[in-house]
C-alpha cells in the first residue's frame, strides 16, 4: 500500500510540475504576443504620424522640391542660406553680402536657396520668427521674397521684444509692392505657417544649429564676406 501511495504521489508531483511548466509556456506566449502587437501598432502609428507630418504643410510657389527653401537662380553651384529674420547676425549677413549673393545669381553662377527658418522665438513674445518666415512665404507666393526679405531686416525689431504686428508685416509688403488685400490676407490667415515649422524642422534635421548658416554645395562657408563668398562659389565651380 504504501508503495503504491508512494507512487501515486509521485505522479501527482509530476503533473503539477508539468502544469505548472504549461502555464508558465502561456503566460510567456501570450507576453510576446502582446508585446509584438504593441510594437507593430506603434510602427504603424509612427509611420502614419510621420507620413501626415512631412506631408502637412502648405509650400509657396517658388520653392525647391522638397519645401525646404525659396529658390532664386539656376546656376552650377547651389548656396544655401539658413536665415532667421530676428537674427541681428543674419541682417549683418545680409547688409553685407546679400547684393553679392544676388550678383552671383544675375550672372548665372549660383542658385541660391534661402530658408527662413524660426529658431529664435524664444526671443520673442509673439512667435515673431515663425509669423515673419509665414510672411515671406506670402511674398514667395507672389513673387517678391527677396524684396521683402530685405525689407524685413531693414526693419527688424530687437530680440525680447513683441516683434512687428501682423499689420506692420502687412505695411511693409504693400511697400515692396505686394497687394495689401490678398498678402494681408495671407499673413493674417498663416497661410504658410505650417511651411515655416516643415523649413525649420528640416534644417535641424540636417544639423542646422545656428543662423546664419551658409553652405556652398553642402560645405559651410567660413568667411562670409562678400569675398569669401565669391571665392567660395568660384571655387566649388571649378
Amino acid at each position: 500500500m504504501s508503495s503504491r501511495k508512494g507512487q501515486r504521489d509521485a505522479a501527482r508531483v509530476v503533473r503539477q510540475q508539468l502544469a505548472r511548466e504549461r502555464r508558465r509556456r502561456r503566460t510567456i506566449w501570450v507576453s510576446a504576443a502582446a508585446v509584438a502587437v504593441l510594437v507593430i501598432a506603434g510602427l504603424i502609428g509612427w509611420s502614419v504620424w510621420s507620413s501626415q507630418r512631412s506631408g502637412d504643410f502648405t509650400t509657396p510657389p517658388g520653392a525647391n522640391a522638397d519645401g525646404t527653401g525659396i529658390v532664386t537662380g539656376g546656376g552650377p553651384v547651389t548656396v544655401d542660406v539658413y536665415e532667421d529674420f530676428l537674427c541681428p547676425a543674419c541682417k549683418q549677413f545680409e547688409q553685407a553680402s546679400g547684393a553679392t549673393l544676388e550678383q552671383l545669381v544675375a550672372e548665372n553662377k549660383a542658385k541660391v536657396v534661402y530658408h527662413p527658418v524660426a529658431y529664435l522665438n524664444r526671443f520673442s513674445t509673439t512667435e515673431y520668427s515663425t509669423r515673419s518666415s509665414a510672411a515671406s512665404g506670402c511674398a514667395a507666393a507672389n513673387g517678391k521674397f527677396r524684396e521683402y526679405a530685405k525689407a524685413l531686416f531693414d526693419r527688424q525689431p530687437p530680440e525680447g521684444s513683441a516683434g512687428l504686428t501682423d499689420d506692420e508685416l502687412i505695411d511693409i509688403g504693400a511697400g515692396v509692392g505686394l497687394d495689401r488685400g490678398s498678402f494681408g490676407v495671407c499673413v493674417k490667415d498663416r497661410t504658410y505657417q505650417t511651411w515655416t515649422e516643415h523649413v525649420t524642422d528640416e534644417a535641424s534635421r540636417s544639423d542646422v544649429t545656428g543662423t546664419p548658416t551658409i553652405l556652398v554645395n553642402g560645405q559651410p562657408l567660413a568667411d562670409r564676406s562678400p569675398q569669401g563668398l565669391t571665392a567660395a562659389v568660384a571655387a566649388a565651380g571649378k
